[in-house]
């Protein structure tokens, strides 16, 4: 009975120790800094080592300030409090991915930008962004190497009849050697977002002169233009019908660009690219059009089977990435199989992050050596 006992002690000990660890919230380090991303002179958003963010809002007569999108793992959003001097201040309730977020701020009801971050098109709204420091952002760093040019163009489009707008990387020597012709790589955004995602909160020509500059690729040019995703509601993605965009990009953008930049105008010098929505779009215009790209490439944005690829005789490459919070092991199996079928196809998955921009980042870094080798 004693031994009985005894054993029944150890035991509600080792529970209790167990539940109190579990229930101890982790040390928050006090080493805020501002966000790389805010508003010159202001001071919040900040974030701290650890990845938390912490967020402060002046709005004396406001009843309630929530920051969202469920920042910090916090269901809802972080929800501030108000001080003695009518300011809300508060910290996410757990650290956050690495990278870029898009967030915004609720004040009774009514949804606001933060006043102290810039603004990136996302969420079909300018959105604030926050930066979160990542251990390998070296490779999207502003540095001191020879640097792209990064230009806005207005393309005649008669099927939508109107000019539209897209954005064109040329890489550091482009003006220079008025010889030399380029690939390019036509890479899209996801829904929410438009033309502007990729170079802003993407950081594309920063993550190509750096690889310039390291000798790890050859240049080529990159396009961003406008998905016309967002003309449907956010969860009737199934009845986007891409034949108005695949008219825009292969019947008007590339003949645009193939005109009015040094390009090399053919299939085997042609690459689609895209993130999430932009997979799909990615996905369906090289199934329906697969003599005008040679290189196709899904970020979060679905994978190909060889059934789909059965056709595709003068395809090089495959590309099929995701966090590791999204479906890595459907997009390492999709790449393993197409392999199989003898096709050559490369799977990447992002450590450590879901369905955001710093997965494209890192997925454009994995990218862009692959692309255009002979």
């Amino acid at each position: 009975m004693k031994k009985y006992i005894s054993t029944l002690i150890v035991f509600f000990v080792f529970s209790l120790t167990l539940c109190l660890a579990q229930s101890e919230k982790p040390v928050i380090k006090e080493d805020f800094k501002p966000s790389v991303l805010n508003q010159p002179g202001k001071e919040y958003p900040m974030v701290n080592s650890q990845g938390y963010a912490r967020f402060r809002i002046e709005a004396p007569e406001a009843q309630s300030v929530v920051v969202s999108l469920g920042l910090g793992g916090t269901r809802g959003g972080t929800p501030l409090a108000k001080n003695d001097e009518g300011v809300w201040m508060g910290t996410t309730a757990g650290p956050m991915d690495e990278g870029f977020h898009y967030y915004h701020v609720t004040i009774d009801g009514g949804v606001f930008n933060d006043p102290g971050a810039l603004n990136y098109y996302g969420s079909v709204r300018w959105e604030s962004g926050i930066e979160i420091p990542a251990h390998d952002q070296d490779f999207y760093a502003l540095k001191n190497v020879p640097h792209g040019h990064v230009q806005q163009v207005l393309f005649p489009s008669p099927s939508t009849e109107t000019s539209r707008r897209a954005f064109v990387y040329t890489p550091p020597g482009y003006d220079k050697n008025q010889s030399e012709r380029y690939p390019v790589l036509y890479l899209q955004h996801g829904w929410g977002e438009d033309e502007t995602a990729w170079m802003n909160q993407g950081r594309a020509n920063l993550i190509m002169d750096n690889l310039i500059a390291k000798g790890k690729i050859d240049p080529f040019i990159i396009v961003n233009t406008y998905g016309m995703t967002n003309e449907i509601k956010f969860g009737g993605l199934r009845n986007f019908d891409i034949t108005p965009f695949q008219t825009v990009l292969v019947d008007e953008l590339i003949p645009y660009v193939d005109e009015h930049f040094r390009t090399i105008p053919d299939q085997a010098h042609r690459a689609m690219a895209g993130l999430s929505m932009g997979g799909m779009e990615t996905k369906d215009i090289t199934l329906n059009k697969p003599e005008v790209f040679s290189h196709y490439a899904l970020l979060s944005g679905g994978v190909y089977a060889p059934e789909d690829l059965k056709d595709h005789s003068n395809l090089k490459l495959v590309f099929i990435s995701c966090g590791s919070k999204e479906r890595p092991e459907a997009v390492k199996n999709a790449a393993a199989t197409l392999k199989d079928a003898g096709i050559n196809a490369v799977s990447y998955v992002s450590e450590g992050t879901a369905h955001e921009f710093q997965t494209w980042r890192r997925s454009l870094y994995q990218l862009a050596p692959l692309l255009f080798k002979e």
